[in-house]
């Protein structure tokens, strides 16, 4: 399930993100600014400018922004290539509008910037980088060729080169800097919101897991009745039926289906958790019930439930789906590095409930330590990790679903190894492997005494 995920969300298209009403909104600030900068330098401060030419700057900019709310709908949302182009567009007419009117010398250049931040933001990192090579090749061009800027008295304004080359390498660097920051922050917005996104299907799916074996566990109830009268009628129709060969085998049919069905409807039960007092089990069921789907693989799992320190019973824990499906994703996760053994451990104190789980495989990678738990952590596998487990992409998610969920419960988990990876391998104890510890308060919502002594009242009825 953990790859079907990843697989579902570690796509990074970037299509379909910006709607096209929110760039001509930007385009009609930008051409608004424009042209104030234009009037006010003419009028206000009486510099000799190519009105003429920048006049179709402007207006071609505006023609655009006229098709596109014409043309096309407001709910219109762009692809990848189309946004790429429009960004591109406002590049060249803004690196046109600065090469007409002083290049560098110009106070307002910085603005070629806004471009790639926008492109950062909401496209790929290949349209990034490449809105950011043309910026910079622009900006690069406005300093060596541009029409000067002249007052009306004929002096032309230009910055010291000192400064000019300076502003433009303040001008590269913010490209750089700003396209860098805003891509990574927006990657990471990006990916947080697509975990949650995947966390909470897993809990939706748990739950509803949880829902239909209640009712499965109603339904093999109330069948067992009808099923037991059955099996009581035709094992009295075989022996009443001896000298009738074909009718006979026709009963001994049926009571071969009804104790097929019988034993189908045993094993569906098993999983309903809907009877209120199954929904509070002793801390060691619950964990069982985690690690049940993972006792048949191959591997050797091992359990341990014991107090720490004096003697204190064994807390009792509600079966809530963030606590299984959680303690479940972090003992598959064992189980698929493990090299031959898992141990799974509790401890308790009148204080705090701990969970261990260790396996003896390769631990964790120890230059990935600080981001154990982040989603969508790549790592590249080494050839023969790859081939041991071909299906497994190393995303991350699966952990970040686990710590996701437990600690809505009141958890902390930590992660580390469980020797020294500068030590031989011969040297290594047992429990070599990944320990992911997870550690509540005793009052925490999924050990909550008061939860476990209250009346249970009555169940609920089973309704259409």
């Amino acid at each position: 399930m953990i790859e079907s995920q990843s697989a579902l969300f570690g796509s990074e298209t970037h299509s379909n993100w910006i709607r096209l009403r929110t760039l001509i909104l930007l385009r009609w600030l930008a051409i608004t600014g424009q042209i104030a900068a234009v009037i006010a330098s003419v009028w206000v401060y009486g510099m000799n400018l190519e009105t003429g030419f920048i006049s179709i700057a402007i207006g071609i900019s505006v023609i655009i922004n006229l098709v596109s709310m014409f043309v096309y709908p407001n709910v219109r949302r762009l692809t990848e290539s189309q946004a790429a182009r429009l960004l591109l567009f406002d590049t060249i007419q803004l690196t046109a509008l600065l090469w007409l009117t002083g290049g560098l010398n110009n106070p307002f250049a910085f603005l070629i910037v806004a471009p790639v931040t926008i492109s950062a933001a909401a496209l790929s990192l290949r349209s990034t980088v490449a809105l950011a090579g043309i910026a910079a090749c622009s900006v690069t061009v406005l300093a060596l060729t541009h029409l000067p800027l002249v007052t009306a008295a004929g002096d032309v304004l230009e910055i010291p080169t000192i400064l000019a080359f300076g502003f433009w390498s303040g001008i590269i660097t913010g490209i750089l800097f700003l396209g860098l920051y805003a891509y990574r922050v927006t990657s990471e917005q990006h990916s947080m919101s697509e975990a949650l996104l995947a966390t909470q299907m897993a809990l939706s799916r748990e739950q509803k897991l949880t829902d239909l074996g209640g009712v499965v566990a109603a339904a093999a109830h109330e069948l067992g009745t009808p099923l037991a009268t059955i099996k009581l009628v035709s094992s009295e129709l075989v022996e009443e039926l001896e000298d009738q060969p074909e009718l006979r085998d026709d009963a001994i049919l049926i009571r071969e289906q009804v104790n097929r069905c019988h034993d189908i409807m045993r094993s569906m039960g098993r999983a309903g958790k809907s009877d209120k007092h199954l929904k509070i089990a002793a801390l060691q069921t619950v964990v069982e019930e985690a690690a049940e789907p993972h006792l048949a693989r191959g591997k050797e799992v091992y359990f341990d439930f014991e107090p720490d320190g004096k003697t204190t019973p064994q807390p009792e824990a509600l079966r809530l789906p963030e606590v299984i499906h959680g303690l479940r994703n972090l003992i598959q996760n064992a189980v698929d590095f493990a090299k031959d053994n898992v141990w799974i451990e509790a401890r308790w104190t009148a204080d705090t409930i701990l969970i261990r789980v260790i396996d003896d495989g390769p631990g964790f990678p120890t230059d990935m330590t600080g981001r154990i738990g982040d989603p969508f952590v790549r790592r590249r596998t080494s050839l023969q990790s790859a081939r041991k487990r071909p299906e497994y992409q190393g995303m991350g998610l699966g952990l970040f679903i686990a710590k996701t969920l437990l600690e809505r419960t009141g958890a902390e988990l930590s992660f580390n190894n469980g020797a020294d990876p500068y030590l031989l391998r011969t040297e290594w104890p047992d429990k070599c492997g990944a320990i992911v510890e997870v550690s509540w308060p005793r009052h925490a919502v999924a050990f909550s005494q008061q939860a476990s002594r209250d009346a249970l009242g009555e169940n609920d009825q089973i309704t259409e």
